[in-house]
């Protein structure tokens, strides 16, 4: 397919108004290969609380009202997380309230021995973060503070990211217009 094919596809697609008007994300669910030892992690670590358990084995957690947010399923198979960057689940992220919490939330998953892979502000979004390993070497993202798109729909520049590679980068060097 020629570059002015794929223009045109494109324009095409675009003319056409989708009906989907999804309010939030409902829920992830992750194959594991220890439900019960990744339900401890997501307990105790993450402070999740349990709401149910089915016939297959799976767990279901929730962090607020909704039944559940997260679900662990057992794995089939060889149970290896596909490698970053390869086809498949790259990694869950949730919101906190405030890059305060952060901190309190990196110096807990330290003393827990929690493996952290990254923290700071990555780029787009503009939000500062900390992304750490379940039991499997899954990779999940705890966030803060992330731009929201305004009225008039646009996101900020790409020479406004100010990328941090630490939560104390994070506060000695802010983003315009963000509270932390």
């Amino acid at each position: 397919m020629t570059t002015e094919e794929l223009k045109a596809q494109t324009e095409e697609s675009t003319q056409q108004t989708t009906p989907v008007r999804a309010k939030k994300l409902g829920h992830v669910v992750f194959n594991v290969s220890d439900v019960e030892r990744t339900t401890k992690f997501w307990t105790e670590i993450m402070g999740f609380k349990v709401s149910d358990r089915n016939e297959r084995g799976m767990v279901f957690l929730r962090n607020g009202s909704d039944h559940h947010t997260i679900a662990l399923a057992p794995a089939e198979g060889n149970n290896e997380v596909p490698k970053k960057g390869l086809v498949g689940f790259d990694h869950c992220a949730l919101e906190v309230g405030s890059v305060s919490e952060l901190f309190k939330i990196r110096d807990f998953l330290r003393s827990k021995r929690v493996t952290i892979t990254y923290e700071g502000r990555k780029g787009p979004g503009c939000n500062p973060g900390i992304e750490f390993l379940d039991p499997d070497g899954i990779t999940i993202e705890l966030y803060a503070a992330m731009d929201q798109i305004g009225w008039d729909g646009k996101s900020r520049s790409g020479e406004q990211w100010r990328r941090a590679k630490s939560l104390e980068e994070v506060i000695a060097n802010p983003v315009e217009g963000v509270r932390y």
